[in-house]
């Protein structure tokens, strides 16, 4: 029940862009694009504004035009029939062009990540003939047996330091790995990075409460930490002052009626009274008499 509560497709669409952001200029996303009517969407479309540009990061190496990626959160799975699910999303969007083959099935290409290795699925291609090549650390291409080049990313195989967004989306973080998860926010300069990585990063708090526990007993992480933390601390704050405002002034308005009544004043009165020494409207000064 708990792992309902925490955030992981949208700390996702974070991590991805933080990964690929050297090329974010030259990309565009889509979080769960509707390729007709609802619930029919994609997690995550990127499209690249020059399909020429090579992306960066080895995730994006495999990235033409259009990309459709699919993400499954730690406890879903990952079989052959999400395979083809996600190949079959990508035949749809390439089909609802505005014109006839408007987009290119060669300017198509799937992406699916995991964190764990679908071993399932690996027997499956291993039983069927359907190859694969491993270019990169926990990125598997699958090119020659499908419509559209497709790629199944294993988070917890890829290199610790070339991929730190997308590997601290998991309940099994180390101490070490949340230490350079915040070494690593602490150092961007950009508010939307910040932003994008405050979503990444309240996503591994919540599904690694155990880690955080043993890092506050680390002075120098766990002032990292809170000041990470500081914009949704403030926030925090703020929201509990404006209760208590809420509340005092409600106090203090049910005081003056009932003071205005025992010296007989009318309810009309009253309401004008109120209106104009809390600066509210003769509607909200009326609902409390």
């Amino acid at each position: 029940m708990e792992d309902t509560k925490i955030q992981w497709h949208a700390a996702f669409v974070s991590a991805m862009d933080l990964e690929l952001a050297q090329n974010r200029s030259d990309l565009e996303y889509y979080k769960e694009y509707n390729l007709n009517t609802k619930p029919l969407e994609v997690d995550l479309l990127v499209i690249k504004k020059d399909a020429g540009i090579e992306i960066t990061n080895e995730i994006g190496k495999l990235f033409r035009g259009h990309n459709i990626v699919e993400y499954k959160s730690p406890d879903d799975h990952l079989n052959i029939d999400s395979f083809y699910k996600a190949g079959a999303y990508a035949s749809l969007y390439k089909s609802y062009g505005k014109t006839v083959d408007e987009r290119r099935a060669g300017d198509i290409t799937v992406t699916l990540v995991r964190e764990r290795k679908p071993s399932g699925l690996f027997t499956y291609f291993k039983e069927h003939g359907i190859t694969y090549t491993n270019p990169y650390k926990g990125i598997y291409q699958v090119t020659n047996t499908v419509l559209f080049p497709t790629q199944i990313i294993v988070t917890k195989e890829l290199n610790p330091k070339e991929h730190v967004w997308l590997k601290a989306l998991s309940g099994q973080m180390e101490k070490q790995q949340m230490r350079e998860l915040l070494e690593k926010i602490e150092k961007l300069d950009l508010k939307i990075d910040r932003e994008l990585a405050d979503s990444v990063l309240q996503v591994s708090i919540g599904a690694n409460k155990q880690v955080v526990e043993e890092l506050r007993g680390d002075e120098n992480m766990c002032q990292a930490l809170l000041e990470i933390m500081e914009p949704e601390i403030n926030k925090i704050k703020a929201e509990v002052t404006r209760e208590v405002t809420k509340e005092v002034t409600k106090e203090g308005i049910n005081n003056t009626i009932l003071a205005l009544r025992e010296c007989g004043q009318t309810e009309d009165v009253i309401k004008q009274i109120i209106s104009k020494a809390y600066h509210i409207s003769f509607q909200e000064a009326e609902n409390y008499l």
